[in-house]
């Protein structure tokens, strides 16, 4: 199963999400057709900009819980701050792709960013 884990401001376009998602893919020469899913916070998920945004790449969009974000806290690759002062996790993009992805799950890098969002990749067996 591979994952695009998506963590964005509020607001942010479809246009931009898909752009990061794109942007992520590319770093791993994966296409776009073999991502099974987006996957980002519960309060993120309601976000226009990601609903449409997994529309336009034919995936489902999965909401993570803060406590299942937390479970997978120590493998990580990056922190933010932002993230940890307002969620409690350091991560959005990287620990919902590692949840989603779910058994044996990994990341295959550090998260990728434009101005306002950021997109990590993991690849595991599934939830």
């Amino acid at each position: 199963m591979i994952v695009a884990g998506v963590g964005c401001r509020r607001d942010t376009s479809a246009e931009e999400v898909e752009r990061v998602v794109r942007l992520a893919l590319g770093m791993f020469r994966l296409a776009p057709e073999r991502l099974d899913a987006l996957a980002t916070e519960s309060d993120k998920a309601l976000e226009a900009g990601l609903v449409e945004a997994a529309r336009f790449l034919s995936v489902k969009l999965v909401a993570c819980t803060v406590s299942d974000l937390d479970r997978v806290a120590g493998r990580v690759l990056t922190s933010s701050l932002l993230v940890l002062a307002t969620k409690g996790v350091p991560s959005i993009a990287e620990a919902s792709a590692l949840v989603v992805a779910g058994q044996n799950a990994r990341l295959l890098g550090t998260r990728v960013a434009t101005e306002r969002a950021t997109c990590a990749i993991a690849i595991g067996d599934g939830r």
